[in-house]
């Protein structure tokens, strides 16, 4: 029997893969090993790739990522990986990761690590980061009661010197409720060792569906700052014409995928194209997806 060579396996393997197609999906890649629990994407234009993480259990490494799947970079980060959900990037090229997942509601010390733009070449050795601290001031107890839980956090942007986070809803019935709030970026204070726990101020509220799979996992802005796009399992919500930074103000459209998958993670790479990235799941995930927004 004749042996494929290397080259022809690859080849083939990729360009099954970057033909395959799940209704609004198409796979761009799949994505290496390293990103079996991927829970964040942010495009970076200058790169012309995409930063992503994973979440709890993994290193606390941040991985630079083209659009055929390949690691171009790993930023090795000097803090823990305590559950990180999602990462964004300022006008300025600044990273930040969220690492604020709370999946019994009983967490006290959420925070965002701040990776400086000057850090993200660096790759010999481990890079320093700033802690940004906040709270729900809603949230009496740790946890709360069972109808009460809806301080679980898996999305977030930054945008004009804010963070914009939006809450999990671990309510029974009421999944899809997420909660926008406003927290204050590190950068607006002269120095890094003056600040506290900032105060999350609560701006509005919005219910995708009430069932399983309905929870937000991720979000971002488009950088014509025109469009606010939040992720579940099974759609993206794209919200515009909104007034300020109230994003749920204006209007909303749904886009569903026809595909059901753990997908945690959602980046604007322009105003028309959405790039999306789920988790492994026994032998399906792990996988880069496009998606045009007509």
């Amino acid at each position: 029997m004749k042996r494929i060579s290397p080259f022809l396996f690859l080849f083939l393997t990729f360009f099954f893969v970057s033909c395959e197609n799940y209704g609004q999906l198409t796979v761009k890649a799949k994505l290496p090993k390293k990103l079996e629990e991927v829970s964040g994407i942010q495009y970076d234009a200058k790169e012309d790739a995409f930063w992503m993480i994973n979440d709890s259990g993994n290193k606390p490494s941040v991985y630079l990522i083209n659009e055929e799947g390949k690691i171009l970079r790993e930023l090795k980060i000097d803090a823990a990986n305590h559950d990180w959900e999602d990462i964004t990037q300022d006008e300025e090229g600044n990273l930040y990761v969220g690492d604020f997942g709370n999946n019994m509601n009983d967490r006290k010390d959420l925070h965002i690590l701040k990776i400086k733009k000057k850090d993200l070449q660096v790759t010999d050795r481990k890079i320093p980061v700033e802690k940004i601290y906040f709270s729900f001031p809603e949230q009496k107890k740790f946890p709360p009661k069972k109808k009460k839980r809806y301080y679980d956090v898996e999305a977030f942007f930054a945008w004009k010197g804010s963070f914009y986070v939006f809450t999990k809803s671990r309510v029974k019935n009421k999944i899809g409720r997420t909660f926008l709030y406003r927290v204050t970026n590190i950068q607006d204070y002269k120095s890094a060792k003056t600040y506290g726990v900032f105060r999350a101020e609560l701006i509005s509220d919005f219910t995708t569906c009430p069932e399983k799979y309905c929870w937000i996992t991720g979000a971002d802005i488009s950088r014509d700052e025109k469009q606010v796009v939040l992720l579940n399992h099974k759609s993206a919500w794209v919200f515009s014409n909104f007034t300020d930074d109230d994003f749920f103000s204006g209007t909303v459209q749904e886009y569903p995928f026809d595909h059901e998958s753990q997908k945690e993670s959602i980046t604007f790479k322009n105003s028309n194209t959405l790039f999306i990235a789920d988790e492994q799941n026994g032998m399906s995930g792990r996988k880069l997806y496009e998606m045009r927004l007509e």
